[in-house]
């Protein structure tokens, strides 16, 4: 490993990881749902400083010194954190104290059109950004992109506006010592809280437009009525949308900005997990072209044959059978080391026999969803916890106690700060916003286990008005407000089955996270430690415990009405070793023929229900 990444542990990295080239790093095109043509990708080595408390504006100004590297604590490879081992760095920021990073750029000949923007897929967790000695912005947040537009900036480059300029953005992090959304990540780390990160952790990239251009393209699909509504948003004017599928141009129609506007599609095809067929756009408004695409679905919930609830795609029901993702790398820790490691997640969960991946607590980089989009995966999105002094009894105790509490005591659950909940409604609304065009995206799910949660009925009313189209599990485990339209449970140390009241309930009901089978991997394990809701010392015994679970508990269920599972987990994440794979992504801890032949059963197809030992051969693939 080059750039100065090898002095980490070797068994901490990846295989992408490994053979990272920091010269060409996640260069792929960020926006997978508005592509233009000028894309100048900033990711690579960058100057950094972390500077201690009380130092003064002149030792400040010198370690940020014109991108020559005079005051640099060394060299940080963009977008990874400080504290992971691909950054080179090593090193946890602390709260109180500046990250700064810098470095240096030159616009390619003819790049630049009217405006120049410059784009962060993810600064955690305050940051403000210079461009040649000029403040252009900032950004308050650690898991949603933004746009800053620097042209003006730009006009004070050496050169002009073709530069060589000056890049320069300070951070600071209060990680869990504040209220803002954080996640998993705990500055004491351990069990499942996770090492805390700052910084810089998506791509950073630049991009040109003309003066009148595409600000935001909204695709929402009509499947009942085989047709999609656009919206063009950007300067008043009048847009181009041709739209096609794989046999050629379907339509082009004229629509005017900022205006929804339905278009009829006469060839509608479905998508789904098992057809994840996705329509191309293209958009023209002025001298800007973008492309795009979409999926045509629908979600929601309804009675089956025999009347129990379930969720439906596309009018049908549709069993979710899932995992849960986190979305941890042992190299780039919430940083996907390459576009194929993202890809390498997914399809292995496919190839596994699972259909939906829920997205926990974490924002991921758009291609992600691109790819779970167009390789056919369900997702369902939780949102980024916050809030402050999470309680045991709140958070820890419900998981083997009937412990169910209103979420309107702030104190309780940690959300006493008025801007911290401020923020968090703030955010839910971008992160609508931001994944609204995602083919695969069914579920939204505000809250987890208490964990920040507040007024969650009322975050539930205001899901629904931003987006009425999808299902949501408005307190994902436990502290269930009666809302939403999932009964959802997480349920580790007692068998499972459907109660009674459970069933009565108006929601469907799901499982959404439970077994958590851990097994260690020498070798592949990040510290001594192991949390896992069972342990097991063997192959062998794992998956016998994993298909007896399965046998035993869950299948039953699903004849009985549950209408979705979320198994815990794909990987190992740090101490947490009960992932079907091993946190490096080197070893898969059960045989494919194991996992299959349990999700095989985990549909609403004929034969889904015959013990796992009966059912023939041909049959344990399953459709639903």
């Amino acid at each position: 490993m080059s750039g100065g990444l090898s002095s980490a542990r070797p068994d901490r990295f990846t295989p992408w990881g490994e053979t990272l080239d920091p010269n060409a790093v996640l260069q792929e095109y960020p926006r997978p749902q508005l592509v233009r043509s000028s894309y100048l990708n900033l990711n690579g080595l960058w100057q950094y400083a972390i500077s201690t408390p009380g130092a003064s504006p002149h030792e400040e100004v010198a370690r940020v010194n014109a991108g020559a590297g005079e005051g640099a604590d060394g060299q940080i490879l963009v977008p990874f954190s400080p504290e992971t081992p691909l950054s080179g760095v090593s090193r946890q920021l602390q709260p109180g104290e500046n990250l700064k990073y810098w470095r240096s750029f030159t616009l390619p000949a003819e790049f630049v059109q009217d405006r120049v923007l410059l784009h962060f897929g993810a600064v955690d967790q305050r940051c403000s950004v210079r461009i040649n000695g000029e403040d252009v912005g900032g950004h308050h947040g650690g898991f949603l992109p933004f746009t800053l537009d620097i042209t003006a900036a730009l006009q004070h480059g050496a050169q002009g506006s073709a530069g060589p300029h000056t890049l320069s953005v300070d951070v600071q992090d209060d990680s869990d010592t504040s209220h803002h959304s954080r996640g998993k990540q705990k500055l004491k780390r351990g069990g499942i809280w996770y090492t805390a990160q700052s910084g810089i952790w998506q791509t950073v990239w630049l991009e040109s437009v003309p003066e009148t251009h595409v600000e935001k393209l909204t695709l929402v699909p009509d499947l009942a009525g085989s047709a999609v509504e656009v919206t063009v948003t950007g300067a008043a004017g009048t847009a181009t949308v041709v739209i096609a599928d794989d046999a050629g141009e379907l339509t082009k129609v004229s629509v005017e900005a900022n205006v929804p506007t339905r278009i009829h599609l006469e060839r509608a095809h479905r998508w789904s997990p098992e057809d994840p067929f996705l329509y191309d756009v293209q958009v023209s408004l002025g001298d800007d072209h973008v492309s795009s695409y979409f999926g045509l679905r629908s979600f929601g919930v309804g009675p089956d044959a025999n009347g129990h609830l379930r969720l439906l795609l596309n009018g049908e029901p549709y069993f979710h059978a899932g995992l849960l993702d986190q979305g941890y790398w042992s190299d780039g820790f919430l940083t996907p080391p390459s576009d194929e490691a993202m890809i390498y997640d997914i399809a292995t969960a496919k190839r596994l026999g699972f259909t939906m991946l829920r997205k926990h607590i974490k924002i991921e980089p758009l291609r992600w969803y691109h790819h779970c989009d167009r390789l056919g995966m369900l997702v369902w999105q939780d949102m980024v916890n916050g809030g402050t002094n999470y309680k045991a009894p709140i958070i820890t105790a419900p998981v083997v106690l009937p412990l169910r509490l209103k979420d309107n005591n702030y104190a309780r659950f940690g959300r006493t700060s008025v801007q911290g909940r401020a923020d968090f409604m703030t955010e839910l609304q971008q992160t609508v916003e931001l994944l609204r065009n995602v083919a695969s995206l069914a579920v939204w799910v505000p809250f987890n286990e208490g964990w920040g949660q507040f007024d969650a009925l009322a975050a539930t009313a205001e899901l629904r008005r931003l987006d009425p189209s999808r299902t949501i599990d408005h307190a994902s485990g436990w502290h269930d407000q009666g809302g939403g339209d999932l009964k959802s449970l997480h349920i580790y140390f007692t068998p499972f089955k459907l109660r009674a009241r459970w069933k009565k309930d108006p929601r469907a009901v799901v499982l959404s996270e439970y077994g958590g089978y851990s097994l260690r991997i020498a070798g592949h394990d990040f510290s001594a430690r192991e949390f896992g809701y069972r342990r097991y010392r063997s192959v062998a015994d794992l998956g016998k415990a994993f298909t007896r679970l399965h046998e035993r508990e869950i299948v039953p269920a699903i004849a009985d009405g549950l209408a979705a599972v979320v198994y815990t987990q794909l990987t190992d994440v740090e101490d947490e070793l009960n992932g079907l794979l091993s946190y490096d992504r080197r070893v898969a801890k059960l045989p494919d023929a194991v996992v299959q032949a349990v999700t095989a059963q985990l549909t609403l197809n004929p034969h889904a229900h015959q013990p796992l030992s009966q059912a023939p051969l041909s049959q344990r693939r399953g459709t639903s």
